[in-house]
């Protein structure tokens, strides 16, 4: 009868009854760093997915302004007007190596020309504008008094100066990457002083506590901290240096590719006036994008 009632219940396994054993710890990490691998490798996969999509979604609103655009040219039918899709790839590809007008130079040259107009004037801008930002940040006596100026001279468009610095500085290219200097770096220095003013300040008093300077603070804790919103602001500067650098060349400028648009408007060869505008923005875009990517490399909340 003891011999009946130590038997396990019917329908039951015996092995249930056993305890579990218990994982080695070096087996139980090895366990856990797959399933951080597993899950990993899910959200790397699920990240491409996503970026291939938007690509996708992009492409095809793409296309479809490019249908639109050759369906309007197609059904205007006037070239002068609207040239089509067509037509302006002609001239793109034609101009690229060909000099507009005959005098004139290539549609390489001159988008070369703006290029190096936007970096130089653009660097100096920004430099400028952000070593000013920080000194109205750091110093209350600065920002007193200079920030009445900036409030004065940002909302004044850079394009009203240009008679200015044609007369100041002639039709060289002092005055055009001067133009965009005085463009960006009002904006910049707005830009960062916001951004610098929005570090937490409990950061501040840390690295002051571990022994750190003012000026040591500044540089590597609030500026780096700063740094995301600061590019922020670069992006919204480089549509406002094109702006100026077109406008600067349309008026006084013998190469760049607002004179090439001229010219062309000027003899209403208005595909290559398209040819223009879109090689201004795929430079642009091209721009954009290296900012965006130093904006990945200095905020990696933006990676995850």
């Amino acid at each position: 009868m003891s011999a009946w009632r130590s038997l396990p219940p019917l329908g039951t396994d015996t092995l249930i009854d056993d305890p579990p054993a218990r994982l080695d710890p070096a087996d139980r990490d090895a366990l856990d760093e797959q399933d951080d691998r597993a899950d990993l490798a899910a959200y790397r996969q699920a990240r491409r997915r996503a970026r291939t999509r938007r690509l996708a979604t992009g492409a095809v609103g793409l296309i479809g302004l490019l249908v639109v655009w050759q369906i309007a040219a197609t059904l205007i039918g006037d070239a002068v007007f609207l040239p089509s899709v067509t037509q302006t790839v002609h001239a793109f590809l034609h101009y690229w190596d060909r000099p507009y007008p005959s005098q004139g130079k290539p549609l390489w040259y001159d988008a070369v020309t703006s290029l190096r107009r936007i970096v130089i004037g653009f660097a100096i801008g920004v430099v400028a504008g952000v070593t000013l930002g920080s000194a109205i940040s750091a110093s209350r006596v600065v920002r007193h008094l200079v920030d009445p100026v900036i409030e004065v001279l940002r909302p004044l468009p850079p394009l009203a100066f240009i008679p200015l610095f044609i007369i100041w500085f002639g039709i060289g290219e002092l005055p055009k990457e001067v133009l965009i200097v005085i463009g960006v770096t009002p904006i910049m220095a707005v830009t960062s002083v916001a951004a610098l003013d929005e570090v937490q300040e409990d950061m501040l008093l840390c690295a002051r506590t571990l022994g750190a300077s003012r000026l040591y603070t500044l540089l590597h804790v609030q500026i780096r901290s700063a740094l995301p919103s600061i590019l922020t602001g670069m992006r919204i500067c480089m549509a406002g240096a094109w702006t100026s650098i077109v406008a600067a060349e349309l008026i006084a400028a013998t190469s760049g590719l607002g004179y090439l648009i001229g010219q062309a408007g000027d003899y209403l060869n208005i595909a290559l006036v398209f040819s223009g505008l879109i090689c201004i923005a795929l430079i642009a875009l091209t721009l954009d994008a290296c900012i965006r990517g130093l904006l990945l490399l200095t905020d990696p909340s933006r990676r995850t």
